[in-house]
């Protein structure tokens, strides 16, 4: 929203601010004197709240979820009903009030373990949890109202979004949590496993790039910070950061439904969206713990 507004937009943020985690308004408390932005609070599964809120937008992000790939295994109800019927409410009300497009965000869990990595887009689609599987099905509904109703849809495939403002229930945010109040940072598998840690400028970027390239309607895009790293050197690097050695690190079982790597293949989206990841693992850590350091501490 604040790099939208800085380009010029009206902006309206439609969210219910779920207590899925808490003091999320923190997020938007800046921009409340912005005569340029509203803030409305509401359900996405409020249909007629929605209509109304979108009528006379030219563009919609689509980024309401129910996020949480452990969340999803627990509760696949919540899951598949903001997911999916919440992503059905938002195509039904922008054709009727005749968007321009919608971006929607979707994950790379919608592919499952991957068979080859880096994965591009036309890597088969097998999602392992209810996050994935309710992701996925919101494509679809993307994909018909694009091709068969009208309403010109773009999907973003995001890949582990990371940065300040980021979810308490992400990684990088508990871990630096356990640093600052001294307790144990806990990884759950043995830590081979591989992320494609992408720094939310460079998905914010990417996201923006969607909504103003032509000729990208329909089109399925992985948003990636182009490499991966293993969780196990992931959290040396934070350390190094934090410049820490000494903390204690401990590894739990693996969680249901977490693949074992991902990685994005990005040549689509820097050929068609001139898509260009420029953050560097070690520099977006060190501006997250920052962030951190000055809201969260």
């Amino acid at each position: 929203m604040d790099k939208l507004l800085e380009l010029g937009n009206r902006v309206t943020s439609y969210d219910n601010f779920d207590k899925y985690y808490l003091d999320k308004e923190k997020n938007i408390r800046h921009l409340a004197k912005n005569k340029h932005f509203k803030s409305v609070n509401a359900d996405v599964l409020d249909y007629e709240t929605l209509l109304q809120s979108i009528k006379g937008a030219d563009l919609i992000f689509h980024l309401a979820a129910q996020p949480g790939v452990r969340f999803s295994m627990e509760h696949p109800t919540k899951t598949t009903r903001v997911n999916v019927l919440g992503t059905l409410n938002v195509l039904k009300a922008a054709k009727e009030a005749g968007v321009k497009r919608v971006i929607f965000a979707s994950t790379s869990s919608v592919y499952g373990e991957a068979k080859v990595l880096p994965i591009n887009e036309e890597h088969p689609t097998k999602p392992i949890s209810v996050y994935g599987a309710s992701k996925l099905a919101a494509e679809k509904y993307c994909q018909v109202f694009n091709d068969q109703l009208g309403l010109p849809v773009v999907m973003l495939r995001y890949h582990t979004v990371y940065g300040p403002r980021q979810r308490p229930d992400m990684a990088f945010h508990k871990w630096i949590k356990s640093y600052f109040e001294h307790k144990p940072i806990a990884i759950y598998g043995d830590g081979t496993q591989s992320r494609d840690f992408t720094f939310v400028n460079d998905i914010v970027q990417g996201t923006i790039r969607a909504a103003e390239v032509g000729d990208v309607d329909g089109e399925i895009f992985n948003l990636g910070g182009g490499s991966n790293v293993t969780v196990n050197d992931a959290v040396q690097l934070l350390l190094k950061e934090l410049d820490q050695d000494a903390a204690q690190v401990v590894y739990e079982s693996a969680k249901l439904g977490d693949v074992s790597d991902t990685h994005a293949n990005i040549e689509k989206a820097r050929k068609m969206l001139d898509f260009n990841p420029t953050t560097r693992l070690q520099d977006g850590l060190k501006c997250y713990i920052e962030w951190y350091s000055k809201y969260c501490v």
